[in-house]
């Protein structure tokens, strides 16, 4: 009897009977989908107000995000297979792209982080490291041993480090963050002995006074005006001031569209972008924060089902560490604007204005959807 039940699962992908349901024929998961759209659909509104009556921003985002979807589409199509065979060569990439950055990079508001290919429009190589780095550490570790051993941690270490040293003088301290962060949720994920985590905590309070001495000048600046915005309100401060009034004054249910005093006349910067959450509180109040926030957990959450249901240690890590970067997209990006955390620069994921972002954010949930689809038995 051991024998013919260990014979099926070779033959029959375990033996088991499924339902295949309509999403698994078009490698869809309509949770996730109906979610992207809702959230997306909301972020365009609230964009629209923002740079109400220069509409242009909104047709550019839309036009984005029909491409993006796209991509999404192709992806989920992709078996989990190929792409942890082809994670280790996307990271070489990803790595390659961002040193031409420094002899090649296009100079934006006095940051070096693009590359323009002659006749396409520009991109962030560090947008495609955020998806490159924990797909590249999902398949280092998946056909190794769980929890890791010491030279595994410490070579998924230097494989984080490598990219993030890279980003942090473009300057772009906000996506270096995000990629170290992907990294270490990944090994979190991977089961890493809790006093290795505490005893990278020890190391980096110890070291931070020698770190405050490697920040740029505007980078210390942002983290006093984090502790005190007023000791120059008309510089540094002025952002945090405005947009904690922004905040303060939507009150509950809000001004309205349209009638957003900060953004529209100008108080609040970078409306559309790292600041937008500032613009939906003071128009759509408490409420349609709240709102945002709800579909926000609830695509967290079913990230988190995707990963606990996948079958093998690159799915699980892949579609958990995805699911949890995301959610540090939105703390950070709330907390920026809100005054908790030093301004970075990350944008509140599908609601800001842009392209680069746009597009790693519905890949990345496509292969999420690739790893859920292609499962052998549903559960």
């Amino acid at each position: 009897m051991p024998q013919d039940f260990v014979r099926r699962l070779s033959d029959t992908g375990y033996g088991f009977e499924r339902t295949v349901g309509i999403g698994d024929k078009v490698h869809l998961d309509f949770t996730i989908v109906l979610l992207l759209l809702l959230i997306s659909s909301y972020g365009l509104l609230v964009l629209y107000s923002a740079v109400h009556p220069n509409q242009s921003a909104v047709i550019s985002q839309i036009v984005k995000i029909g491409i993006a979807s796209l991509a999404m589409v192709f992806l989920a199509q992709i078996s989990p297979i190929f792409y942890q065979r082809l994670a280790p060569w996307l990271f070489i990439l990803a790595v390659f792209l961002l040193v031409m950055t420094f002899f090649f990079g296009t100079e934006v508001n006095g940051s070096r982080r693009w590359l323009r290919i002659p006749g396409f429009l520009g991109f962030q190589p560090s947008e495609l490291m955020k998806l490159a780095l924990p797909m590249a550490l999902a398949s280092y570790f998946h056909n190794r041993h769980l929890p890791p051993k010491k030279r595994h941690i410490f070579w998924a270490l230097m494989i984080t480090i490598i990219p993030t040293a890279l980003v942090v003088p473009q300057p772009d301290l906000g996506t270096a963050l995000i990629i170290f962060v992907s990294g270490v949720v990944v090994l979190l994920l991977a089961g890493v002995a809790w006093k290795f985590v505490f005893g990278a905590l020890g190391v980096a309070f110890i070291s931070a006074p020698a770190v405050w001495f490697l920040l740029r000048d505007y980078q210390q600046r942002r983290i006093l005006t984090l502790f005190d915005p007023e000791r120059d309100p008309l510089g540094d401060g002025w952002n945090i001031i405005q947009s904690k009034t922004a905040i303060g004054s939507g009150g509950l249910s809000g001004k309205g569209l349209f009638e957003g005093t900060q953004s529209h006349l100008n108080f609040l910067p970078e409306s559309q972008t790292d600041f937008i959450i500032a613009v939906l509180a003071e128009e759509m109040g408490f409420l349609g924060v709240v709102f945002l926030l709800i579909m926000y957990l609830f695509l967290m959450g079913r990230g988190i089902v995707i990963a606990i249901q996948a079958q093998d240690t690159f799915g699980r890590l892949l579609a958990g560490t995805i699911t949890f970067t995301f959610f540090v997209y939105v703390f950070v990006n709330i907390a920026m604007v809100s005054g908790l955390l030093p301004v970075v620069g990350i944008p509140l994921p599908l609601v800001s204005y842009g392209g680069t972002s746009i597009l790693t954010l519905f890949a990345s949930f496509g292969i999420m959807m690739s790893i859920h689809t292609h499962r052998r038995i549903m559960l």
